[in-house]
């Protein structure tokens, strides 16, 4: 069975005039106010996001994630995680800035949509844990609504097409790599073009049969796993999809891991928001997503 990678439990106690960057110093995080580079749409209320800031991309490792918030104003105070997506290379082909996609669904990423080029915003990361370096011969990645996000970046270390974090990472290359992506209508399905340069095989389903497969997702993964193939099985999306997946994947004996869309305040582990239950010696026990996730085996937690 592959190996359970989390983050190391950090419990830093925090007096209430803890200074953010204080606290993210001592963990290798950096904090910068930034202009905005690019704001561009992808799909039907999808836009990928990026930034410059070079010691933040040089540590971004696929599946971890950097928290945002708007830098002239607080409302909304708290701040939205957001996966990487992928990082941007200078002419060097040096790590200098990250992209970030995001679906606007709530206040913050609705002024951010509106959010003209070179307005500041307040950004703190990379954050949580990674995704695995596995040596497997197939991995599936399974998504569903804006969970295809964290996927680009890891697609790229598996192809072996880049290298991640500071130092670089090396990671096995994985032959096959097959990405199943969901969504409720076709015009939400954002990134395709990207995602096909970054070597990965692409399945499609959409609720309401307008492109792929007519159906959810997790059939087009029970379909593969029908057919005796035991691949590694990675799932970002919404919480009932991710408890699917994770069963799908214990009845067929496959390893998976999930990467949660936990929503959480600090991203820094402070808050205690943002947590999920873990299983632990035949009981179970709170780990946060933002410092020990938001990747977990998915054997290791309650649903």
């Amino acid at each position: 069975m592959l190996p359970l990678v989390r983050g190391k439990v950090d419990r830093m106690s925090c007096s209430r005039s803890t200074d953010l960057a204080e606290l993210a110093g001592a963990r290798s995080i950096s904090v910068a106010e930034v202009p905005v580079a690019e704001n561009e749409p992808l799909a039907r209320d999808t836009y990928r996001l990026r930034i410059y800031h070079p010691p933040m991309a040089r540590r971004f490792l696929p599946g971890q994630f950097l928290m945002l918030r708007l830098a002239d104003c607080d409302d909304p105070l708290i701040g939205r995680a957001f996966a990487l997506y992928d990082t941007v290379l200078d002419e060097r082909g040096e790590p200098c800035g990250v992209d970030v996609v995001y679906l606007v669904k709530g206040k913050l990423t609705r002024r951010l949509a509106r959010t003209p080029v070179g307005q500041r915003v307040l950004v703190w990361g990379p954050l949580g844990n990674s995704f695995p370096p596995i040596a497997v011969d197939e991995v599936v990645m399974v998504a569903g609504g804006i969970g295809q996000t964290p996927f680009l970046a890891w697609a790229r270390e598996l192809a072996g097409q880049r290298m991640f974090g500071e130092p670089p990472r090396r990671v096995p290359v994985v032959p096959r790599r097959l990405l199943l992506y969901g969504t409720r209508t076709a015009d939400l399905l954002a990134g395709l073009e990207a995602f096909a340069q970054a070597g990965l095989e692409v399945q499609l389903a959409t609720e309401d049969g307008s492109r792929g497969h007519a159906g959810r997702v997790t059939e087009l993964l029970e379909k593969i796993l029908q057919c005796g193939k035991r691949p590694a099985v990675v799932a970002c999306g919404p919480d009932p999809m991710l408890a699917a997946v994770a069963q799908l994947c214990f009845q067929y004996e496959v390893p998976c891991w999930v990467s949660l869309e936990t929503p959480m305040a600090c991203g820094i582990g402070i808050c205690f928001s943002c947590v999920a239950r873990v299983r632990q010696d035949g009981d179970w026990d709170y780990r946060r997503t933002c410092v020990e996730g938001p990747v977990f085996d998915a054997r290791c937690l309650v649903w």
